[in-house]
């Protein structure tokens, strides 16, 4: 069994929680609603610091696992501040195998996989302005701070959308490697999980390979 993957255009984001937080709730979230299985109510979100809407699945537990792994990633970055990192969305199918010595009886048979690709960046921290005698007194250099973030922060939109145009190309075109629908009464999801870089890099990229290799050569969509 072969399986997908799709690199994502890498991000530049700042080192800003709630910048963080809003990038990849919409990139998670539009990836799992276009991979859904149709028993889901849409509900649509807006991004605050975007002019961006996305759609979710409208099911608690995936918001719930979603807000989790965020969270988990917020807490590596601070432990590894300017850094390229990447987050790995990976669908599979369970499968039962005779137990051997290496072996369990379940296997996890991965049939596609997204790499979301985050530069975040330690920027410095800039004050608006500040009182004086009552009167607002503007820093040397701010002004120009202010203007620099906003244009990074519309070039951060401007690829946010290459983004999720990519992922729209990517489940319009690769349709053939995704399995029957499971036989589940009530399932919302093909079972998926997301992989965040671990405490220490070498064990990521290990697992990584592990899981490549229990898939087979991946075919690559950029």
């Amino acid at each position: 069994m072969s399986c997908e993957v799709c690199q994502l255009k890498e991000l530049e984001v700042g080192h800003f929680e709630f910048e963080i937080q809003e990038v990849l709730r919409c990139i998670l979230h539009t990836i799992l609603f276009h991979r859904a299985l149709g028993l889901v109510r849409p509900k649509d979100a807006d991004l605050e610091l975007f002019d961006i809407t996305y759609v979710q699945c409208g099911d608690l537990e995936i918001e719930k696992k979603i807000e989790e792994k965020i969270e988990q990633f917020i807490s590596w970055v601070e432990k590894h501040p300017n850094k390229k990192s990447q987050i790995c969305l990976s669908f599979y199918e369970v499968k039962n195998k005779q137990a051997s010595w290496f072996t369990n009886k379940i296997e996890r048979l991965y049939w596609e996989q997204w790499y979301i690709n985050l530069n975040v960046s330690q920027l410095p921290r800039t004050h608006s302005s500040k009182s004086h005698r009552t009167k607002v007194v503007v820093e040397p250099g701010v002004e120009n701070a202010m203007e620099e973030r906003s244009a990074r922060r519309a070039a951060l939109e401007a690829s946010l959308r290459d983004v999720m145009f990519q992922i729209i190309k990517f489940v319009n075109e690769k349709k053939d490697h995704v399995p029957p629908i499971p036989n589940r009464e009530g399932v919302i999801s093909y079972p998926y999980e997301i992989t965040i870089p671990s405490s220490s890099d070498s064990a990521f990229g290990m697992d990584m390979i592990k899981r490549m290799l229990q898939t087979g050569h991946p075919t690559m969509l950029s």
